[in-house]
């Protein structure tokens, strides 16, 4: 078994334009680090526990991000293993498509943004209660796995004259910012947010008396001639929401500059990724999920504390220096699910009138 590296970007890394930012703990994998399709953590040892049915795989969608860094960890540390587990993890390019995934019982746990996730499960119910039956989607949190702090989630622009003259929030009235595209919310809504960095983001302009409705938001992809970081440069936006590898990607490519932290007052620690299963599969194999979790919670306390395993691993699948991988502003990884938070985000997203309706946090969370 490989572990294979995803992009391979080489970027010009620029030391100039702002201090040296502060990790939240470590340095960690940028950018989904690896994926690996199909593969299976490996082989039994002489502790391994018993599950029932003898059913100890566990098969894994993410997407390339920081959040899911913990994940790599177990499982190249061989904790899955240890604990008597397969996990298998395939790297999928949309949220949607691991939600299809999930659905079709393609995977067994799928690690996904919350907006987006707690969107689904809002639709499934309403949709339900329409038709007087369950709906086709019952999601299960398995366990809370990436959460914001200061810097991870981000308004930039270009410094000085060619910034468009944007230094403050107030300064964004009329402009153009380029975001990530939607995943499963709708965007063809005028002035609804359609991402959890939307919602955040629009939460904090609306704190500083800017009206989000007074933005022009263009949804863009996340690299490549037309990505983020290129139609900044190229001026077809004037500023564009990031998280991070991208915001570090931005400051060191193009010098750009914060104009806003979308995760602050309110917004602050909120939790933005979470792994999620399907209530099918949580009841019919409790002791395999529970087992998985376990692993996941030791892993992302390890992450919190350590950052020699992933510095390396940074350093060799995207060609990071250490100065650079230090540069990188990472989040929390929790080892408990505050069920204050994760309703925060869902009233952040009705208040905007992104959800159809609010399901219950508590009512998720596997047990």
């Amino acid at each position: 078994m490989r572990l294979v590296p995803i992009g391979g970007r080489t970027a010009d890394h620029r030391s100039a334009g702002r201090p040296v930012r502060v990790l939240a703990g470590m340095t960690v994998l940028m950018a989904g680090l690896l994926t690996v399709a199909g593969c299976q953590a490996g082989s039994s040892s002489s502790a391994t526990p018993t599950f029932s049915g003898g059913d100890n795989v566990v098969r894994v969608a993410q997407t390339p991000g920081v959040g899911d860094a913990p994940l790599f960890l177990a499982f190249q540390q061989g904790l899955f293993r240890k604990a008597g587990l397969q996990v298998r993890i395939t790297n999928y390019a949309t949220t949607r498509a691991e939600l299809t995934a999930l659905r079709a019982g393609q995977v067994d746990v799928a690690f996904g943004d919350y907006a987006d996730m707690f969107y689904a499960q809002a639709l499934a119910q309403t949709q339900a209660k329409g038709r007087n039956a369950k709906g086709s989607l019952n999601l299960v949190l398995v366990a809370d796995g990436y959460d914001a702090v200061a810097n991870t989630m981000e308004v930039l622009t270009l410094p000085g004259k060619g910034g468009a003259g944007i230094v403050t929030p107030a300064d964004l009235v009329g402009k153009s910012v380029g975001t990530a595209q939607a995943q499963l919310m709708p965007s063809n809504v005028a002035g609804q947010p359609y991402s959890l960095d939307t919602v955040a983001t629009q939460s904090v302009l609306n704190n500083a008396s800017v009206k989000p409705a007074s933005i022009t938001w263009k949804p863009l992809p996340p690299e490549g001639p037309q990505g983020l970081i290129q139609s900044l440069a190229d001026h077809r936006v004037d500023a564009i929401l990031a998280t991070e590898p991208t915001i570090f990607e931005a400051e060191s490519q193009l010098g750009a500059v914060p104009v806003l932290d979308s995760c602050t007052g309110f917004t602050a620690n909120l939790p933005l990724f979470g792994y999620f299963s399907s209530r099918t599969f949580a009841t019919a194999h409790r002791a395999t999920l529970t087992a998985f979790r376990n692993v996941l919670l030791r892993a992302q306390a390890l992450a919190n504390s350590q950052s020699a395993p992933v510095r390396n691993t940074l350093e060799g699948s995207e060609g990071m220096s250490v100065q650079d991988a230090s540069l990188l502003t990472i989040g929390q990884y929790p080892t408990t699910v505050s069920v204050n938070d994760l309703q925060r985000v869902i009233g952040l997203m009705f208040s905007f009138n992104a959800i159809p309706a609010q399901p219950s946090v508590k009512a998720m969370i596997f047990r």
